[in-house]
């Protein structure tokens, strides 16, 4: 049978460039993507319609949110609010700075122990990373609610909460980092004889320094914020306030607490970025 070609073919052919085969996936590829963008959309209806996801009210809400900013606005920049505000601003930061630091021992424990390339062995590995997925799992304002039915109201409460919290973030984080890292230090420590926890002090946790450096600088960023909320059930800080503020309606002072902590977020991120530069 004689091959019909286009005259395109023809020519590519004469300059020696053979035709490009087609792929025999393409159309399975095509007909799995027509599945997952169908699925996709499917799926966002049913989440449109569960959460009452309607933008037109908030055209029809204008109203109130007018009323709301106009009262508002300006913020009550009286000095007892001021000095409440700062206080509150100061604990919030102390919150997330004990919440961050106090949980570094449990978390570079637990990252020790669920990293393969340093735990014990596997019925220890799991254990850890266990015990990291849970801490990790559970929110941090779940603890605070645990512990100010425990321990009572108060930023006592948000430190407790942060530290549960931080430890099985950071200890994942860092059991990755260790996993990650050239294993070349590690091996001819233990070649020498070294033993199991002075290959890990000597070894792992020198080469991965600094990255763990710069992921616990980003946790005190986030436990900030996240100290914060805390304060809204109850843990203490510039979110009590806040929550008080709103409570009583007194939303002129509840804006000049968030232009406050605002300030105090923004100074964090700058300081944090300052020091991640300097480490790098």
């Amino acid at each position: 049978m004689t091959e019909t070609l286009t005259p395109a073919a023809r020519e590519r052919r004469s300059e020696g460039h053979l035709p490009v085969p087609r792929d025999p996936r393409a159309p399975y590829r095509a007909g799995s993507w027509s599945v997952i963008i169908a699925a996709l959309v499917v799926l966002h209806l049913l989440a449109f319609s569960a959460t009452d996801f309607h933008p037109a009210k908030l055209v029809t809400g204008a109203q109130g949110m007018m009323n709301f900013l106009s009262e508002a606005i300006p913020p009550d920049l009286s000095g007892e609010v001021l000095r409440k505000g700062l206080e509150g601003a100061l604990t919030t930061l102390w919150i997330g700075l004990l919440g961050t630091t106090i949980s570094v021992p449990f978390g570079l424990l637990l990252a020790v122990l669920g990293a393969r390339t340093t735990a014990p062995n596997a019925f220890v590995y799991q254990i850890a990373r266990g015990i990291l997925s849970f801490f990790r799992a559970v929110p941090d304002i779940v603890f605070a609610l645990i512990f100010v039915t425990a321990v009572g109201l108060g930023p006592f409460a948000g430190v407790l909460a942060l530290i549960a919290h931080n430890t099985g973030v950071m200890g994942k984080l860092w059991s990755e980092a260790m996993e990650d890292i050239d294993p070349g230090p590690e091996q001819a420590l233990r070649t020498a004889g070294a033993s199991r926890w002075q290959v890990v002090a000597n070894a792992t946790i020198p080469t991965v320094l600094p990255q763990l450096t710069g992921l616990l600088l980003y946790r005190f960023d986030v436990n900030v914020r996240s100290s914060l909320v805390l304060g809204l059930v109850g843990a203490g800080g510039i979110g009590l306030l806040i929550n008080k503020a709103i409570k009583t309606f007194q939303f002129d002072e509840m804006l000049t607490y968030l232009i406050i902590i605002l300030v105090v977020i923004v100074a964090v991120d700058l300081a944090s970025g300052w020091i991640r530069k300097r480490l790098q």
